[in-house]
């Protein structure tokens, strides 16, 4: 699975019905949808997930904040998608983001900005496997 990244909506914007709007925006990007499922973390599950930040002062509110609602995974494929998609997403505080950009039109914080996109082509795979069974991807 080459060119592929990890996109999750997170529960801000899945409780403020932007799935749909998110998806157009992700879609007629060029991004192909290889997987998609909407889930919800357990605790557990967002401190796995979420573990190379575990050192960090805000690690415990983001595994709050990830297993209080549903989520939409999903995995995407384009050419250069890690990068591609990153640059959809826009910058992780939604005031500094790019007009236009996912985050600045359905991120209401820094701590709860709408989206994940994997950061790396291996966390890519690391981070889809996590939320993806080989045969959940086509």
């Amino acid at each position: 699975m080459e060119n592929i990244t990890l996109m999750m909506i997170k529960p801000d914007a899945v409780e403020n019905g932007h799935i749909g709007s998110i998806l157009e925006k992700v879609t007629s990007s060029g991004f192909q949808i290889k997987a998609l499922k909407l889930t919800q973390l357990s605790k557990i599950d967002a401190k796995r997930f979420y573990e190379v930040h575990k050192e960090r002062p805000f690690y415990n509110d983001l595994v709050a904040f990830m297993s209080r609602g549903p989520i939409l995974a999903a995995v995407l494929k384009k050419k250069n998608a890690v990068i591609d998609f990153r640059t959809l997403i826009g910058a992780t505080n939604p005031s500094e983001a790019k007009k236009g950009t996912i985050r600045n039109l359905y991120a209401t914080s820094i701590s709860e900005n709408a989206v994940h996109g994997s950061d790396s082509d291996e966390n890519a795979k690391i981070e889809s496997s996590f939320h993806f069974a080989k045969r959940e991807c086509f």
